[in-house]
């Protein structure tokens, strides 16, 4: 079951590309921006501000289908005090395995999930409370192989696959806002938190102190659904003041 009364979380994201941060806008690789060339600082410095924990992806591992920077990873969860979640590449138990003996506390997985829910489930099971499932789409269809691909399954049909199933929670990425500070998909994010007994977490498109306000107002109406969000640009780029954004959310759950 959901728990009703935890803190709602702001959660910053590190995308790795060639072992530098970058962000992307849409998820394509070719549009990314970098951020940063040293990934465990900038990872040290979210901490610093109060991050409860970081949201990693490895952007060469999604479209690889296999972990491609997996030393920083490892670097970063070694520099941290506070838990890092890791997506990208996540197709196989050894490889979720290694990146928990690396020092990850969750997993996230998205294609082969979304290819294979039973998989996923049993894959949950197995590793109870270490297993995210990261729901990508666009236009409320879930997209694969590192949003190059769009099927016609409605992500909220596939959520509601993965409940009491083990699974930690939900990413639901709109990928059309993805990167480009147009404000969160509220209305899908909303309902697919509202379909399911799982924590939800919103990514793709935070860009400013009303959306979070929004944002906020969301929270207290899901009942400890939607549990947070992830952001990335608007916190590299300065548009959104992380303790700020990070303490309104908190007091809305």
């Amino acid at each position: 079951m959901v728990a009703e009364h935890a803190a709602a979380e702001l959660i910053p994201a590190i995308d790795l590309k060639g072992g530098r941060c970058v962000r992307l806008r849409q998820g394509r690789m070719e549009d990314a921006t970098v951020f940063s060339d040293d990934p465990v600082t900038m990872a040290l410095h979210w901490q610093q501000l109060g991050a409860r924990r970081l949201h990693v992806v490895d952007l060469d591992g999604a479209f690889a289908g296999r972990p491609v920077n997996g030393a920083v990873i490892a670097a970063i969860c070694e520099a941290l005090d506070i838990p890092v979640q890791i997506g990208g590449g996540i197709r196989d138990a050894a490889t979720l395995q290694g990146y928990l003996d690396a020092g990850v506390r969750w997993g996230i997985i998205g294609t082969r999930a979304a290819r294979e829910p039973e998989w996923a489930v049993e894959l949950a099971q197995a590793h109870p409370g270490q297993v995210i499932v990261g729901i990508d789409a666009r236009k409320g269809l879930v997209a694969m192989e590192g949003w190059a691909a769009t099927s016609e399954l409605a992500a909220v049909d596939l959520a509601r696959r993965f409940e009491d199933g083990g699974v930690a929670g939900i990413i639901y990425t709109d990928i059309d806002r993805d990167g480009m500070l147009a404000g969160i998909n509220l209305e899908e994010t909303v309902t697919l938190a509202e379909a399911v007994d799982l924590p939800v977490y919103a990514s793709g498109g935070l860009a400013t102190m009303a959306d979070v306000e929004r944002l906020g107002a969301a929270i207290a109406r899901c009942s400890g659904r939607l549990a947070g969000c992830i952001s990335g640009r608007a916190l590299y780029e300065g548009t959104l003041d992380y303790r700020m954004a990070s303490d309104l959310l908190a007091g809305a759950a």
